[in-house]
């Protein structure tokens, strides 16, 4: 083998017999940590958040070395697929209410912009319907309900639950022209709590993009990586993924890096009312 490879045995029992360099110990001990967080994530995080938070643990570590050592431990995280499907159904005689939002999903502050929309979960049993309403701001779900109908009453829900937990005034609540959405019943709501409706056009997933972003990672992490034999099982694993996954500690990359819950509490003051009620009020489906 030395004379195939071109090397001296004295070199070859050399390099056997020689310890591992510091460095290559300190690979192996990242690399264990590097599982760890990859398995805490439910196997969903890649190189960057890895790194975020790798250095929120007090690691100095390079991003271009977490990579190196997730290649060579065939560690990945997971993707998004590219496309959606329509779920609107328009009701034309019911008037939509004016697009207040224009594509610009930017607020400065908490409960100023709401994104609401709905996504179907396949079970063994049949489907399950989510309905969410997301703050533009931290990214934070602040209202979701799930049913076995794309009814009113499921996305009346997700709203009652957002202004019990966040109590608005002057939010902007911004959907699809669904006819959910439309529906008198839920304009009713809306003026009642102060809320101000605003629709973007059916079809169109770049008028709600946000939501859409948000039931996209849904999707890669959740859904299409399980198979729910009951509607029950569905049930929990979707409240698992919101209220313990994502809105307490999924990083996201617009958040720097950071969940919604930690991105709010570290913009609010202490001692704010607001973050207070954040910081006290239980998540409720």
């Amino acid at each position: 083998m030395c004379r195939v490879l071109g090397v001296s045995a004295s070199g070859y029992y050399a390099w056997r017999e020689r310890p591992p360099s510091q460095r290559a110990i300190e690979d192996a001990v990242l690399s264990e940590r590097i599982r760890a967080i990859h398995a805490s994530s439910d196997q969903t995080y890649g190189s960057p958040n890895i790194h975020a938070e790798l250095r929120d643990e007090g690691s100095r570590v390079g991003r271009k070395r977490v990579a190196r050592l997730m290649r060579q431990a065939l560690i990945r995280g997971v993707s998004r697929r590219r496309g959606f499907v329509v779920t609107t159904r328009r009701d034309a005689r019911q008037p939509p209410a004016p697009d207040l939002v224009n594509r610009r999903f930017v607020a400065s502050g908490p409960n100023q912009l709401w994104v609401a929309d709905m996504t179907y979960v396949p079970t063994w049993a049949g489907f399950i319907f989510l309905a969410i309403v997301l703050d533009v701001w931290s990214r934070r779900i602040v209202g979701w309900a799930i049913g076995e109908q794309m009814t009113t009453e499921l996305v009346l829900a997700a709203l009652n639950m957002a202004t019990a937990q966040r109590r608005p005034s002057d939010v902007i609540h911004h959907s699809d022209q669904g006819s959910q959405y439309t529906s008198i019943a839920f304009g009713q709501r809306c003026r009642t709590m102060g809320v101000r409706a605003s629709m973007g056009t059916v079809g169109d997933a770049y008028d709600n993009a946000m939501a859409e972003s948000f039931f996209a990672s849904l999707e890669c992490e959740l859904i299409d990586r399980r198979s729910f034999k009951t509607k029950a099982e569905a049930r929990l694993a979707l409240f698992a993924y919101i209220e313990g996954w994502y809105n307490p500690r999924r990083r996201h990359s617009a958040l720097g890096r950071i969940s919604p819950a930690n991105f709010e509490r570290s913009r609010l003051q202490p001692n704010s009312p607001m973050n207070q009620h954040l910081i006290a009020a239980p998540a409720l489906a």
